[in-house]
């Protein structure tokens, strides 16, 4: 028998009279649960992918209970409650009473069970009762516990609760690491936390569906209760009350009122199945309890239990009745799920740890609907819970999401700071709020705000104008008056700082950078977030637009508001600024509400569809990192650009010179049509095509054709174009860029634009500025650093190959670069059976050239115009190739085969690439798409480490105390701007963050190598 199997199913706390001096300890277990599992990210186990991030950070935080201290105190008794049952007697009082409550997440319930468990493991007591709610135990405990002359402590913030602080009892919010006592009551609510109860009677809470009167708010009920002194009273004395409005009111609304309070009111005599004298704290059964620790597989965990109790691990079975029952078991029973593992454990409980204790969302109790009833208190976690599968879940969601209208009309203008925080206040409840910004401009780095919206459930939205201006003359974004009955910007931000701020309460917004970015201006640093546009491109990169706009109609079925619509469009755009607030207030109210929607929809898909540790790990932490970089920009020399403009202009009035011998007669360059006249025309060269307009096609590709059979027109048609874009993207451009206050360059990073992974840049586009041209590196060097810095470019060596040498599990190319060698000369070696030593460089710019083709799919004629050589020539090198390498025609050929029939392709990481039109009856198009197939898992598990690599940078700088930032990304390097004397510390430190960046979750077989310099310029660092 194992020692598992002798450990008893539950301890029973000893018997130990609660008396003067003592501490109870009340952890209000039901919304801890939430907490943990909004704060942590997503943890599934490794051996079958059961998730189990809120059961390691309700550990974690038992651990602390146990073996250290909160707020440096240690309890006497401890008890976690819960909620058992969805009905109570409140219920009974009122049946819509919590009726509205979301479904909890799919990934969540299999958890709420193994939380029940990990307390009984941890020989706590696990308090629950049928027909009331673990506020009601836990005030009834404080009660005892204030009468035995003991003081309490309850671990939860929930508002709910604040009405038992006093006479001994506090509350602790973990979160935030302070204690609640009578002051911080009165901060919140405005009245002492005798008369709390009166005040939430009158406004009522939205998330539990507690009526209260209509348009009072917290302050308003705060000065009515202290004028009145209860609420029976003011209720028999409204018609004193002078605002007509409030009167009426409180007259209709009476028995709501009364109804209201005698929901919130908290009963403090239930019958207690477990009375307080048995939960006195001791220690747990170390054997048991990393039994069900090594189940988990919460290693860290169960290290320090070892450690703190003389064990050997190895020597003590994990839990047969909740271990995985094999490798490779989905826990929800979807065919062909294969989750990626979680990549470490949950941080132990302790100051600035992102464990459930500390920065866990203020998530009111049971938020979701029959969350503590999904499950029974006593059963084990099975692998493969029964019931509907997460797929059908998400559909679900889905299917209701788009079944509730939208009512333009139902959305509020907030024009009172008293409503501001009615809203405010409600999205504290709720733990969650979508919201948006609307500003003067798409740049963040200038745009100035005009106006918030926020949302708490569907169909519940509101706008806050602040920056709204009348018609002005010759200002096109109004006059410099504000219209009036609009908020004060400064009062706005001062009450939205400490929502969006909260580490408690989840924002969700669309395109959250460009939002982070903009509060960041005025000093608020929003944090938690989810961004519903990179939901929605994990989720569908390939297959969907991403933009709100499409997402409302495709996701929702909704036909949102067009910007257009309201701000104008060309000649006639006025610019959100001067909207009208009551059609501002339907177009920004719509956009949050939206939002919040498509947050339901595309998170329940995540856990369906096994995307959620690739958003977690690889979109959702990048966000700020990018935001940052932006922020930062990059200073530019703007008389070398001027330089340069000037040196190419008279290159290309000698080209165009040129040209116009070579034509015969004088002709716009700039026109296809008349180059087109002049080459298929004039000249009759061959390979003519027209477009669908009928005219001569003058593309770059029919250029380079001409060009490769030698004719000299059409050569220098490409070098005058390719001067000209320098020119006019570049030299003439980029100084137009330069912020006014910063004086640098800001681009901005697009995260959803490719399939792959890769990110773009524009305004200004930097990764597009060609490397291998003399120009396109005079362009480089105008980039440059501040004084008393360098600028680093660190570059990652031959990472596509690398990754294809993994993937592809090819033995020639991984023994190559574990060994060091100069994989293209090992691939000449290979293919043309001739040393690497003294290769002749032509053999080896041949070999080059198959390598990196074979990942895009080079065709026999693309690489024999690469090359220079007869089509045969080529086909026959490449045939060569893959009977010298058959690994990567298997890999080509598996991965095709795969596409075709699941429509992706995933990298290495998890993320998935899109290509519907993989099995398309077009050739051109199937073959386009397989090509593109075969190329995305080694390009986009390329780009999943380098954003792997940008997400840790930061940190690993920090903790190394170098003051480096990052500011660009382009594919494949990274660059920085060190301070001088901090140079040598840097380079190893970047180094080791970009070459490890794969671990833990995945151990290339191949080494990766980055290369790292620095210099004064861009040019020069690379």
């Amino acid at each position: 028998m194992t020692d598992a199997a002798q450990i008893a199913p539950e301890a029973r706390s000893p018997e130990r009279a609660v008396r003067k001096g003592d501490h109870v300890f009340l952890v209000d277990g039901s919304s801890y649960i939430f907490r943990a599992y909004h704060a942590l990210p997503p943890l599934t186990r490794k051996s079958d992918g059961l998730p189990i991030g809120a059961v390691a950070g309700f550990c974690n935080m038992l651990w602390r209970l146990l073996r250290d201290s909160v707020a440096g105190e240690k309890p006497t008794h401890l008890a976690v409650v819960f909620d058992k049952s969805a009905t109570t007697f409140r219920n009974a009082l009122y049946d819509e009473y919590k009726s509205h409550r979301p479904e909890p997440p799919e990934d969540l319930r299999p958890q709420f069970r193994l939380i029940r468990d990990a307390v009984r493991a941890f020989d706590i007591p696990c308090v629950e009762q049928d027909g009331f709610e673990a506020d009601d135990i836990i005030a009834t405990y404080a009660r005892v516990a204030c009468e035995a002359g003991a003081t309490t402590t309850i671990v939860a913030s929930d508002k709910d609760l604040m009405q038992l602080v006093g006479n001994g009892v506090t509350m602790y919010d973990t979160m935030k690491e302070k204690r609640i006592g009578r002051d911080e009551v009165v901060e919140k609510f405005g009245v002492q936390p005798e008369k709390v109860v009166e005040v939430q009677a009158l406004i009522g809470d939205p998330i539990d569906n507690v009526p209260g009167v209509p348009g009072i708010g917290v302050k308003t009920a705060a000065q009515l209760i202290a004028e009145f002194g209860d609420l029976e009273t003011l209720l028999s004395r409204a018609h004193e009350i002078k605002q007509p409005k409030r009167r009426e009111a409180l007259i209709e609304n009476a028995e709501k009122a009364r109804l209201s309070r005698k929901l919130v009111l908290l009963d403090k005599h239930v019958p207690l199945d477990r009375p307080i004298d048995t939960i006195g704290v001791h220690d747990p059964d170390p054997k048991r309890l990393v039994s069900f620790l090594k189940a988990m597989e919460f290693n860290a965990v169960t290290r320090r239990v070892c450690e703190a109790y003389g064990l050997e691990a190895s020597a003590i079975d994990a839990d047969p009745d909740l271990a995985a029952p094999g490798a490779g078991t989905s826990w929800h029973g979807v065919t062909g799920f294969t989750p990626v593992q979680a990549e470490s454990e949950a941080p132990a409980a302790g100051r600035g740890s992102r464990s459930a204790a500390m920065g866990a969302p203020q998530t009111r109790a049971g938020t979701y609907k029959g969350a503590e009833n999904t499950v029974a208190p006593q059963a084990a976690a099975p692998a493969d819970a029964s019931g509907p599968t997460p797929g059908h879940k998400a559909g679900e969601v889905a299917a209701r999401m788009r079944a509730i209208p939208f009512q333009l009309s139902a959305y509020e203008t907030v024009r009172t700071l008293e409503r501001l925080d009615a809203w405010i206040a409600e999205a504290y409840d709720l733990g969650l709020v979508a919201f948006d910004t609307e500003t003067t401009s798409l740049d963040a780095m200038q745009a100035e705000l005009v106006g918030f919206s926020l949302c708490t459930a569907p169909g519940k939205a509101c706008y806050i104008p602040v920056g709204h201006k009348g018609e002005g003359k010759g200002d096109l974004f109004g006059g410099a008056d504000l219209l009036p009955d609009q908020l004060a910007l400064a009062d706005v931000l001062a009450r939205l700082k400490p929502l969006l701020e909260d580490k408690g309460v989840l924002k969700v917004a669309q395109n959250f950078k460009y939002d982070w970015m903009v509060l960041c201006r005025h000093g608020i640093h929003v944090a938690p977030a989810d961004d519903t546009m990179l939901l929605s491109y994990v989720l569908d990169a390939g297959r969907a637009n991403h933009g709100m706009d499409a997402l409302a109609e495709s996701v929702l079925g909704h036909q949102s508001i067009q910007f257009g619509h309201v701000a104008g469009s060309g000649k006639s755009f006025i610019g959100f600024a001067r909207v009208a607030i009551d059609k501002a207030t339907e177009y920004a109210a719509e956009d949050a509400d939206v939002t919040f929607r498509l947050w339901q929809v595309l998170k329940a898909r995540l856990p369906a569809e096994g995307m959620t540790t690739a958003y977690e790990t690889l979109e959702r932490p990048l966000s700020t990192v990018l935001g940052r970089m932006e922020q930062r920009g990059i200073s530019i020399d703007r008389q070398m650009l001027s330089r340069l403009s000037g040196e190419f202009a008279q290159k290309m009035a000698g080209l165009e010179a040129e040209i116009h011998v070579l034509a015969g007669e004088p002709f716009n360059l700039g026109s296809p049509k008349q180059l087109g006249d002049i080459l298929f025309g004039k000249m009759g060269l061959p390979g003519a095509k027209k477009t669908a307009t009928g005219a001569w096609s003058t593309s770059a590709g029919v250029l380079d054709d001409l060009a490769e059979q030698g004719h000299a027109l059409p050569a220098r048609i490409l070098e005058w174009r390719q001067l000209s874009k320098l020119k006019s993207t570049y030299t003439d451009a980029l100084p137009s860029y330069v912020h006014k206050e910063t004086h640098r360059v800001h681009t901005c990073f697009s995260m959803a634009s490719t399939t792959t992974g890769r990110l773009s840049s524009s305004e200004p586009n930097i990764q597009n500025i060609p490397i291998r041209t003399e120009e396109g590196r005079k362009i480089r060097a105008a980039f440059v650093s501040a004084p008393g810095t360098k600028l680093i470019s660190a570059d990652y060596s031959q990472i596509e190959l690398r990754v294809l040498a993994h993937v592809a599990d090819i033995p020639q190319l991984r023994r190559a670069f574990a060994e060091g060698i100069d994989i293209h000369a090992l691939t000449a070696s290979e293919m043309f059976g001739v040393p690497v030593e003294g290769m002749d460089p032509m053999v080896r710019r041949r070999a080059k050239a198959i390598n990196f083709g074979i990942i895009y799919g080079i065709s026999a004629f693309g690489l024999a115009n690469q090359l220079g050589i007869p089509r045969e020539e080529a086909g026959a090198y490449i045939k060569k190739y893959f009977e010298r390498f058959p690994g990567i025609r298997d890999y080509m050929e598996e991965t095709k085969r795969f596409a075709r029939s699941n429509g992706f392709v995933t990298t290495i990481f998890g993320r998935k690439a899109h290509y519907p039109q993989i099995n398309s009856k077009n050739p051109q198009e199937r073959a386009f798409m397989e090509r593109a197939a075969i190329n995305a898992p080694i390009q986009g598990s390329a780009a999943d480490i380098i954003r792997r690599a940008m997400v840790r940078m930061e940190p690993a700088l920090e903790k190394a105390r170098v003051s480096a930032k990052m500011l660009l990304q382009v594919h494949d390097e990274l660059v920085f701007e060190v301070p001088d004397e901090q140079i040598e510390k840097a380079i190893p430190v970047i180094r080791r963050v970009m070459e490890e960046a794969p671990h833990p979750a995945v151990q290339l077989s191949v080494p990766l190598q980055v290369d790292a310099r620095a210099a004064h310029n861009w040019d020069e660092a690379h």
